[in-house]
């Protein structure tokens, strides 16, 4: 089965990889200075994603930890 983007677990997935993403590509030096210096507009939305990513990164990977178990063993 393929994970539903609109249901709720869909959704954490999507966030999940979302923020994911983010954080990774904000460590590329020239995506850094393109991307992700404005705070605000769609790239904004990148340069949140990427900071909830750093700060938090501790909890972002047991919560993809946990959602990978849930996708692949529950669901």
């Amino acid at each position: 089965d393929m994970t539903n983007a609109y249901s709720f677990d869909g959704a954490l997935v999507m966030s999940l990889l979302f923020v994911c993403t983010c954080a990774y590509l904000r460590r590329v030096p020239r995506l850094r200075q393109w991307c992700f210096s404005e705070k605000s507009g769609l790239w904004g939305v990148l340069y949140k994603g990427a900071v909830i990513g750093v700060r938090l990164h501790i909890v972002v990977a047991i919560a993809c930890t946990v959602m990978a178990f849930y996708v692949l063993f529950v669901r």
